[in-house]
């Protein structure tokens, strides 16, 4: 399991609630939430990244918000370029909520040479994942009622020109914070966020922007940050997330994730 993510209702007022979580959520009584109650897998990671990448690639309005998701016709399952697009666009989303203080963070997309890491990742699993490296376990759980494991890929991933400007964009946002002298600069948490002053080879992207962006005092993160090139690189994946986005949306008419 490299993660947790839920169907809270299939319509886009419920999309807020539709995200990458490193926990699984518990009710009070007992009941898994649903915003979590998925486990993520190899197997299901493509499938779980379509659904998720459908549900956010069009933005709610007060003109779709009642609007409903339909369960598609079955072109989606042979379309690599789709599957990879919504891979991209899922890794890289900021409803992607991974974040290495809640577990090993699986979702680092890169090595540690890519970014200049300063440390050994703990997890290689996702750059392994889209390198095609991992082997397909007979024993997956069979979650959308067919065979998982034709969506591990057996040879290395090749992502749209769309999808590779998110990468890149990414790249540079890892490279950037892997490359703060910490302690040293200007940036500078206290309270619960000082942990926030100590490198951490494993940032994911949420981790990033809380170093970069900081929290408020009610504990909510802030829409910019004091780094003037950060907020440039921040704007640079939204641009790119921003273009894959309005490909991805294309397809879910296509495939009738959606009716036209």
């Amino acid at each position: 399991v490299i993660g947790y993510t839920g169907n809270n209702g299939p319509d886009f007022q419920n999309n807020i609630y539709l995200h990458i979580s490193s926990f699984q959520k518990v009710n009070s009584n007992g009941t898994l939430n649903n915003a979590t109650k998925y486990a993520i897998s190899m197997g299901n990671l493509i499938p779980i990244s379509v659904y998720f990448a459908v549900r956010h690639c069009i933005k709610a309005t007060w003109l779709n918000d009642r609007d409903q998701f339909l369960t598609p016709n079955k072109k989606w399952q042979q379309d690599k370029e789709f599957h990879n697009d919504c891979l991209a666009f899922t890794l890289f989303h900021s409803q992607n909520k991974i974040t290495s203080r809640e577990g090993i963070n699986h979702f680092i997309p890169f090595r540690e040479k890519e970014v200049d890491s300063k440390g050994i990742f703990e997890s290689h699993f996702l750059s392994d994942f889209i390198a095609g490296k991992l082997k397909a376990d007979s024993q997956n759980d069979n979650l959308f009622g067919n065979d998982e494991n034709s969506f591990i890929p057996t040879s290395p991933i090749v992502f749209s020109e769309e999808a590779s400007a998110v990468f890149e964009a990414g790249k540079n946002l890892w490279r950037y914070y892997h490359a703060q002298d910490f302690g040293k600069n200007d940036i500078w948490h206290a309270g619960d966020f000082a942990y926030l002053n100590d490198y951490n080879a494993n940032a994911s992207l949420y981790d990033i922007k809380a170093y970069f962006q900081g929290f408020n005092e009610k504990g909510r993160m802030n829409a910019r940050s004091k780094d003037f090139h950060y907020n440039d690189l921040i704007a640079n994946l939204r641009y790119a997330l921003e273009s894959l986005a309005s490909k991805i949306a294309k397809k879910v008419y296509e495939y009738e994730f959606l009716e036209s």
